[in-house]
């Protein structure tokens, strides 16, 4: 009896020399050798004028494409690729002997740590890897599966929340997962699962965990469903609150801003003081959650009530991402245009916030940016005694926030 491996070997010669992950584009270099296409650009590009397999200078940089090896990397790939109710359906590139199909089982039936964590490796290791397994029968939801039982590891929990994260970005995944989790009954309990992590699990899990949950929220229905969840909301808020971790901050206010979708929730988090929290470190993240939370009454009062949180927003005024230069934009245009705080209006003043506003005016196109900013040179040059501002009138007609 021929035993079924776990891996199929990438043969080397389908590797790029620079990444060792399976060509897209190969392309030969004059010296005779092939890379993938990005792999050989970002050489190139980086300043460097030899072949990174060879060392020889390069007398030309041009490369043309391997048309041959990429007609025989894509009859590989359909002659390796997992077909449906085939029994002898394989994993990909490793070393173990363990039949795919018992892995699946062990995983579905014992949620076993190392049985995922092979897995785990397998889907760490490359792209091709990643999407192999994503187009086996049954993997997906075997996987989401671990996450929806009772009294699973931690151990297991977090090794695979790191493999849906890994995943996640997927053709069709996080529709796949949304469906799953999101809008069955087996709802409570992945969002217990995800608290669990949050109070117990490692700080690379409580980030994966974040993210995973962001990114299956993306419809109205997923969003409702996670900020029902009142244990969750609290955990998080407190994370946000004392935790010290860049990236941890990042990925909860990212997922408080995707649910912020109802006026209940904004209130519920402007109550427990979540503008306060994001002041004492603004980053581009926190700027969404601000803008967000400004759309609603109770949002531009708590912002306008807290003079360090207008300040930070005017300090990281042309310092961020174009995205996060407009939500700031918002924040600004809603505590000096909509809740016309005289004291707010002064303290962007005096952080040089009008010179930074005609600097976005000035580079914005025609759109609902560019006419905030004339709304807002408007309502600042009552406090603006230095600056003559009396040409920048404005004529505008977009959509107010509550």
């Amino acid at each position: 009896m021929v035993k079924e491996e776990l891996y199929i070997t990438v043969p080397s010669v389908f590797r790029c020399p620079i990444s060792l992950d399976l060509m897209k584009s190969p392309v030969s270099l004059c010296t005779g050798v092939t890379y993938d296409r990005s792999s050989i650009q970002q050489w190139l590009e980086s300043g460097h004028d030899t072949c990174p397999a060879t060392m020889q200078v390069l007398p030309s940089k041009d490369f043309i494409p391997n048309l041959t090896l990429h007609r025989l990397i894509n009859l590989w790939i359909q002659s390796s690729t997992l077909r449906p109710g085939s029994n002898s359906a394989r994993l990909l590139p490793g070393t173990s002997d363990v039949p795919a199909k018992l892995l699946i089982e062990k995983i579905e039936r014992l949620c076993c740590v190392d049985s995922l964590s092979r897995v785990s490796e397998f889907v760490s290791r490359c792209e091709e890897n990643r999407r192999f397994v994503v187009r086996s029968d049954c993997f997906v939801e075997v996987i989401a599966g671990v996450l929806t039982k009772k009294c699973v590891e931690i151990e297991a929990l977090e090794t695979t929340l790191g493999i849906l994260d890994l995943i996640l970005s997927e053709n069709g995944v996080k529709e796949r997962l949304n469906k799953l989790i999101l809008k069955s009954n087996r709802e409570s309990h992945f969002l217990s699962a995800i608290v669990f992590i949050l109070q117990n699990g490692s700080l690379d899990s409580k980030v994966k965990s974040v993210r995973v949950l962001d990114s299956l929220a993306f419809d109205s229905e997923s969003k409702r469903r996670i900020s029902d969840s009142q244990d969750l909301i609290s955990i998080l808020l407190h994370l946000l609150q004392t935790n010290k971790s860049r990236s941890l901050n990042d990925a909860v206010t990212s997922i408080l801003s995707t649910v912020s979708t109802t006026r209940s929730i904004k209130s519920r988090l402007i109550e427990n003081g979540v503008v306060e929290i994001v002041s004492n470190s603004i980053t581009e993240k926190s700027l969404k959650l601000l803008a967000t939370l400004s759309s609603c009454s109770e949002g531009r009062s708590a912002i306008s009530s807290n003079p360090k949180c207008v300040a930070e927003v005017v300090e990281n005024l042309l310092k961020v991402s174009k995205t996060a230069t407009e939500d700031a934009v918002v924040v600004l245009w809603s505590v000096c245009c909509l809740k016309k705080e005289e004291k707010v209006r002064e303290a962007v003043v005096e952080g040089n916030g009008v010179t930074k506003v005609l600097v976005i005016m000035q580079r914005e196109g025609e759109g609902t940016v560019k006419m905030m900013c004339r709304d807002l040179v408007k309502a600042l040059r009552a406090v603006c005694k230095d600056w003559c501002l009396g040409s920048y009138e404005t004529k505008t007609t977009h959509i107010r926030p509550c």
